[in-house]
């Protein structure tokens, strides 16, 4: 069978994973096999592999801070790490998961379900890729920042431009993303006359927002008005359903309100925005590319 995935297993036992291994080398995987959190990680200098099967409770380095090194690193995050773990060690699969895992399989494994998991995952992972690397080819500044205001992930060009105007920071400043919620639009002028502006575009995942940033030359960015008016993350919603013509009904079904709901929310927009009427609003909101 014709498969060019690269799988990296991660046990202190491996003899006890031979079955397993055997199998995906039938299946046309090429495997790598480390012994500890440590050989890992040296392993992964080396090459990079396609997905991670990584035992949970290893000695010296565990399964856990050996994800969250790989997480860690902007070149390796993208490799979904599947944990092993024994049936009833529910809180090694919470923080399986809280460390970066994307899935996990139950000791002893089942092959046939370590195989259908592995090319869920490995599909799925290059399908993200794709996308990002048409970001990357795009020039596009793109980052994607969690629950915790950790960076998820960053476009090289984003990389690039946060680095120039905010070197020793992981990403947009602290107050910056503080009232990300609260502010669309955030701008930063640099001594040699270009601006770095960073939008929040909105929530992409669980807990995540994305943010688009460009760099413009500084007398280029007018103020904003949606980025001065400190519209919430709901009153932002609503407006951006009235630009598209959406009644108060529509608007109601779509995000989960009553119209009334919706019309105070769209009153408060008006006093923010400075404007009286909906198709104001609307042309406001267009405009400003909301």
């Amino acid at each position: 069978m014709v498969n060019d995935t690269v799988v990296l297993v991660v046990d202190d036992a491996p003899q006890s994973l031979g079955l397993l291994c055997h199998t995906l080398q039938e299946n046309g995987y090429t495997v790598l096999v480390a012994r500890d959190g440590a050989s890992a990680l040296e392993r992964l200098d080396l090459a990079t592999p396609d997905v991670v099967l990584l035992d949970a409770m290893m000695p010296g380095l565990s399964g856990f801070e050996t994800c969250r090194r790989i997480k860690q690193d902007a070149a390796l995050q993208h490799i979904p790490v599947i944990f092993m773990t024994g049936l009833s060690d529910t809180n090694h699969i919470v923080e399986g998961f809280a460390c970066g895992g994307v899935d996990y399989v139950v000791k002893p494994v089942r092959v046939q379900e370590v195989l259908a998991r592995l090319a869920t995952h490995v599909r799925n992972a290059r399908a993200v890729r794709l996308a990002r690397e048409a970001i990357d080819v795009g020039g596009h500044g793109v980052l994607v920042v969690d629950a915790k205001q950790r960076v998820a992930w960053r476009s090289p060009q984003a990389q690039r431009w946060l680095s120039a105007f905010f070197p020793g920071t992981d990403g947009l400043p602290r107050d910056w993303l503080d009232g990300g919620g609260e502010v669309a639009e955030r701008v930063s002028v640099a001594a040699n006359g270009r601006a770095l502006v960073a939008r929040r575009l909105g929530p992409v995942g669980l807990g995540e927002v994305m943010w688009l940033i460009a760099l413009r030359a500084a007398d280029a960015v007018a103020p904003s008005r949606l980025g001065t008016a400190s519209l919430t993350p709901r009153e932002t919603e609503v407006l951006s359903w009235i630009a598209k013509g959406k009644t108060n009904r529509d608007v109601g079904e779509i995000l989960g309100m009553s119209p009334r709901t919706v019309n105070k929310h769209l009153e408060h927009v008006f006093e923010k925005l400075g404007v009286e009427t909906r198709a104001a609003a609307a042309a406001l909101a267009s405009r400003e590319g909301l």
